[in-house]
């Protein structure tokens, strides 16, 4: 039996679709992220995306008022999160599920020799900051400018999200550079 939706005219198609794609694929500072809904979309509650991890990328430590929900597809990471006497690393792996409460310090190494590949559950807000933030993906990795770190600082100001220093993050055990 075949069952054909059809939409009101004049409003969009809101059927439910197998693997949906924006088509949009971003570079923030190493770590990739692919859009498969919009956080424009008035008709979505949240934001999701495949983001990658290559190996030996670190996420510094970071938090903001957005939840966070990380299926992991393939890979190995490390999350790093806050405990009463400092911060403690967790390992996760292909099939696992990590939840990053609202305002929670956090951050993300890969520790393996294969890209890290997790699906990414949040809110709309914080899929627009990634969109602000983040350079499209063109194929080969980018320098990262003192412009798009001056840049990044100002909308992660504007959003109210909070960024570790150099030395907070080396005191959590992360070493980097761009």
């Amino acid at each position: 039996m075949s069952i054909e939706m059809n939409a009101i005219e004049g409003e969009k198609d809101m059927g439910t679709e197998i693997n949906p794609t924006t088509g949009v694929h971003l570079d923030v500072f190493g770590p990739t992220l692919e859009f498969l809904t919009s956080p424009q979309e008035a008709h979505n509650d949240f934001c999701v995306m495949r983001g990658l991890i290559p190996p030996g990328v670190f996420v510094p430590l970071h938090s903001h008022p957005d939840t966070e929900d990380f299926f992991i597809i393939s890979g190995e990471v490390l999350a790093l999160k806050q405990v009463q006497t400092g911060y403690e690393w967790i390992a996760g792996k292909a099939g696992d599920y990590i939840h990053v409460p609202s305002s929670a310090r956090h951050a993300w190494h890969n520790v393996s020799s294969e890209p890290v590949v997790a699906l990414l559950i949040t809110t709309t807000r914080l899929g627009r900051f990634f969109q602000e933030t983040g350079r499209p993906v063109t194929g080969a990795p980018r320098q990262v400018t003192p412009e798009d770190l001056a840049h990044f600082a100002a909308v992660a100001a504007r959003y109210g999200y909070w960024n570790a220093t150099p030395e907070e993050n080396a005191a959590a055990g992360i070493h980097f550079s761009f």
